[in-house]
């Protein structure tokens, strides 16, 4: 019910009115009755200072069983109609529809509250510049471009489902932002679309996700008799397919959770197979040695895969071949040794904790590499120093190689491009060239095909019986 139709005619100093406007609004609006009340003796004092002062202290009271008013001045009696006099009715009622919007823009606010991280159903009112508003139950809701899974679109009228992310009060109103790009969200759909997981069976332990690409999810089961990944998955893939089909064929990996990283690394990995998995657990790498034929597999498009399975573990994932870890170990220690106060045995320690470059050093704890090494700090920031610096300057030389391998590329390139248009122009001047050639009569086109063996025999059989006649002919002339 709106509240300014509720509000029409108000007659302020009517009890039953008054009851009636917080039942009509309790009913309707969900708003408990003692927020109503709340709203209406706050609206009469507010009203009420702008006469009697801003400094004056105005208490009205609404008596909650017959809805009468009294109220009192800086601690004495004030007859309420005296005080709606001075006010005016008109203003009011302003006030009090003023305050009672409040209180349902609040009521509203600590619903949605309830539901953030939650999924909504809802359908789309229009799109206006990527900008897609949703009518829910009772409010208003927007889902930006940004919550949006990439290349999925949407039109007036159609269903949608999406997930609070944001409440906030606006003015008189609530303001609801919605969302279907969040890992969340997906968590979500796996808790409606798998009864296991609602019922506490299975949990999801981790997730991690590029929206509108490919999510993983890590799941396990307290319940040894059920297969966890088997159960997300569903029976002929009907449980994952509707919820890929919600996600605009999203592709998702179900893996099976492990506390330890050395066997959840090559799970969250899959479908990539590795060889070995090296924790360095100072930095919180994990070096990952796989075939050269799964290299590309576990890296996956665009380091996607990698980067997928290290938000699930919560480790820093490199993935490479035994022959390349065994150059960059070569590589860090004679590196590592040629620092002023590094050592053979600090620079073999270092490359054991996983430090490979001097990026490396740059953020290492000082008191571990004073105590790896036996160092003072003035020697630890000395050798900090040193590896800055050289990162530095081996940053620089990359950049310097990249741009000359840009320009190689480029040049490359324009040659190629060169040599397509020459061959495209040579190309075109031909057949004008050869034209007279093609329509000069071939040496092959009066020439009749010489006649087969068979062809031949047939031909000798036919005329041999003529040439008997003949003879025979011949002798009875004689």
């Amino acid at each position: 019910m709106d509240v300014k139709h509720t509000k029409k005619g108000l007659n302020p100093m009517d009890p039953d009115q008054i009851l009636r406007i917080v039942d009509s609004l309790h009913r309707d609006k969900n708003i408990d009755t003692e927020v109503v009340f709340r709203a209406i003796e706050s609206a009469f004092a507010s009203a009420a200072r702008r006469q009697y002062g801003d400094t004056s202290e105005v208490l009205v009271t609404v008596d909650r069983d017959n809805g009468s008013l009294s109220a009192t001045l800086d601690g004495d009696p004030l007859d309420p109609a005296e005080m709606i006099g001075r006010i005016g009715a008109q203003m009011a009622k302003q006030v009090i529809i003023q305050k009672i919007r409040e209180a349902e823009r609040d009521s509203l606010v600590e619903e949605f509250h309830e539901l953030e991280d939650q999924i909504v159903n809802g359908s789309v009112q229009r799109v206006e510049n990527s900008l897609i508003t949703v009518q829910l139950s009772n409010v208003e809701a927007i889902l930006p471009r940004s919550e949006q899974i990439s290349g999925e679109s949407h039109h007036s009228g159609e269903r949608i489902r999406a997930m609070v992310c944001e409440v906030r009060p606006q003015g008189t109103r609530v303001k609801v932002v919605l969302s279907r790009t969040r890992p969340r969200f997906v968590q979500r759909l796996f808790e409606q679309e798998i009864p296991e997981i609602s019922e506490g069976v299975i949990s999801i332990n981790a997730l991690s996700r590029e929206p509108g690409y490919r999510s993983k999810v890590a799941v396990s089961s307290t319940d040894s008799r059920v297969d966890c990944v088997g159960a997300c998955v569903g029976v002929r893939g009907n449980r994952i397919r509707s919820i890929v089909d919600e996600l605009n064929g999203e592709r998702i990996d179900i893996v099976r959770w492990d506390d330890d990283p050395e066997v959840m690394i090559p799970n969250a990995l899959q479908p990539a197979e590795v060889d070995q998995v090296l924790l360095c657990d100072m930095i919180g790498r994990a070096i990952v040695l796989v075939r050269e034929d799964q290299l590309s597999l576990a890296i996956g498009r665009r380091g996607q895969n990698v980067r997928l399975a290290s938000k699930l573990c919560g480790w820093d994932i490199e993935i490479m071949t035994a022959e390349e870890l065994d150059e960059q170990i070569d590589r860090a220690v004679t590196g590592y040794s040629a620092l002023d106060g590094v050592n053979d045995d600090l620079a073999a320690a270092l490359v054991e904790q996983g430090y490979l470059s001097y990026d490396d050093l740059s953020v290492i704890e000082p008191d571990a590499l004073a105590e790896m090494g036996g160092l003072s700090m003035e020697q630890v920031d000395h050798i900090v120093e040193q590896a800055e610096t050289r990162a530095e300057e081996a940053e620089v030389a990359a950049v310097e190689e990249r741009e000359r391998q840009k320009a190689i590329a480029a040049a490359e390139a324009k040659a190629q491009a060169e040599q397509d248009a020459a061959a495209a122009i040579a190309e075109a001047q031909a057949p004008a060239e050869e034209a007279p050639a093609e329509e000069a009569p071939t040496e092959e086109a009066p020439t009749e095909e010489a006649p087969t063996e068979e062809a031949t025999a047939e031909e000798a059989e036919t005329e041999s019986p003529k040439l008997d006649e003949a003879s025979e002919a011949a002798s009875e002339e004689e």
